[in-house]
């Protein structure tokens, strides 16, 4: 008997998905599979396989190093992995020892840039059918069986912005390598400043062009293709879907972009601030709302004429505030991401909501009896993990819907309003995410734990390795 079916890890859509990709191979005659799992960065790792190997494994999956999940954004390992417990306490973590990756047929697709390879995103798991606790994915599906047990499905539409530039230097000499490597040199293909302008999209279309085709033959729900405000920046917009799908669509589409810019002489980066002149911040405004299984209806929808919101979501919208500060951690993961928080900058500096305004950090949107109704989070990073991303909401908001808090007024002038101000850096968002016993039992100490050290891990090698002009851009306070 098989691993898969050993433990019962596939559903009857996954196995009638793995019967459909088997035809698929063969009738594309596709040669290699990559197999891959999102990291606690969000980051793609994992193997590819030739495609008769790739196959035989569907079901009994396919060995990785357990120190995958022990690195932090610069990819070094910061766990004692040949310690006893291998620096997390687990026999099973020990000794750079393999866990397994299970593929997940439903997300099989064949890459455009690539068309002799198909790609599987899988989930991990230990040799004894245990999901693995730290794998983000996995933690992600809890929270989301979590939300289905209460009679709700999770909807997600993306605002995704980042940058694109031409490559005139990969800077691939020996003496470049490093961990990390020299950064690319970049030249723009706008100079910006001119938001939404046909003139600065036309200038970015060859690129965007050759984005767009692939991102659709993917399958992704792409919305529209927009220029931001600045230098060589624009935006990706999305469908709303359901689930496990927009976290899934968000990491291929980041790795699919950096991919597919890389082939054709660009470099794209999801960085929030990248270190160079005049650009501007990204950010990753994230469209939610929950579903009734029950009815199909939008529980975020008002019926009281005089209503923007229905009291459950009221309450939802409660808990994202009240758990705004310990969230940034992972809606804002990285370093560089916390100088996006200024005054008057369209990106949000303290825990408020606000009707239809682009300076808070929940943006209300909808109106009674609109099935469209939803709460936009702008607090978000382009580069966080989109599952950590979306479990934090979701835990939030049902928090606020079982403690029946109550958001306040909305925010009219939001750079103004006495609130609770988020985050100023990553070390401070560490010290709200420990100080927050909510999240700490919702996710688990195991899991807080082993987020908090990596973090920290970064913070130290930050204050050790830097420059002191990166010390003041994206340590300082403001």
């Amino acid at each position: 008997m098989s691993f898969v079916k050993r433990h019962g890890l596939w559903s009857k859509e996954q196995q009638e998905a793995a019967s459909r990709l088997r035809k698929i191979v063969e009738e594309k005659n596709l040669e290699v599979l990559r197999l891959s799992f999102p990291d606690q960065h969000g980051i793609l790792r994992g193997k590819t396989l030739v495609a008769g190997e790739a196959l035989a494994s569907l079901e009994s999956g396919c060995s990785l190093t357990t120190t995958m999940l022990a690195k932090d954004t610069s990819h070094k390992t910061v766990f004692p992995v040949f310690t006893a417990g291998g620096g997390f306490g687990m026999k099973e973590m020990e000794g750079a020892a393999d866990v397994l990756m299970v593929a997940d047929p439903t997300t099989f697709r064949v890459l455009p840039w690539a068309p002799t390879t198909g790609w599987l995103l899988c989930d991990l798991y230990f040799a004894d059918g245990r999901p693995v606790p730290f794998a983000t994915r996995n933690l992600y599906r809890k929270v989301l069986d979590q939300l289905g047990s209460r009679g709700y499905d999770f909807v997600a539409g993306l605002e995704v912005e980042f940058h694109l530039f031409k490559l005139d230097d990969a800077h691939m000499a020996p003496e470049d390598a490093g961990q990390p490597g020299r950064p690319p040199s970049v030249s723009l293909l706008s100079h910006g400043y001119q938001y939404l302008t046909e003139q600065r999209y036309d200038q970015m279309e060859p690129a965007l062009e050759i984005i767009r085709r692939d991102v659709l033959a993917l399958g992704l729900p792409l919305r529209s293709v927009e220029v931001e405000f600045g230098p060589s920046q624009c935006e990706f917009t999305f469908q709303p879907t359901t689930g496990l799908d927009p976290a899934d669509n968000m990491v291929l589409f980041r790795s699919a972009v950096k991919q597919i810019a890389r082939r054709h002489g660009y470099h794209a980066t999801f960085m929030c601030r990248p270190k160079l002149p005049n650009v501007f911040a990204s950010g990753w405004h994230l469209h939610q709302s929950l579903v009734s299984r029950a009815s199909g209806e939008n529980a975020f929808m008002a019926s009281d004429k005089d209503e923007l919101l229905s009291p459950f979501a009221k309450h939802y919208l409660a808990g994202l505030l009240e758990h705004a500060r310990a969230s940034t951690v992972f809606t804002t993961p990285t370093i560089n991401g916390y100088k996006r928080y200024r005054s008057y900058s369209l990106a949000p500096d303290r825990a408020i909501w606000g009707r239809d305004n682009r300076g808070v950090m929940i943006r209300v949107l909808g109106r009674p009896n609109d099935a469209a109704t939803r709460l936009e989070n702008r607090i978000g990073e382009p580069a966080a993990n989109p599952y950590l991303y979306m479990a934090s909401q979701i835990l939030s908001g049902l928090d606020g819907v079982d403690r029946k808090l109550d958001p306040g007024p909305s925010a009219d002038a939001p750079y103004e309003t006495k609130a609770a101000l988020l985050p100023k850096s990553l070390r401070e968002a560490v010290v709200a995410l420990q100080d927050d016993p909510f999240f700490r039992q919702a996710l688990g100490p195991e899991f807080v734990d082993y987020y908090v050290h990596i973090k920290n891990a970064e913070i130290e090698r930050f204050q050790a390795e830097v420059s002191d002009w990166e010390h003041r851009e994206y340590f300082e306070m403001f």
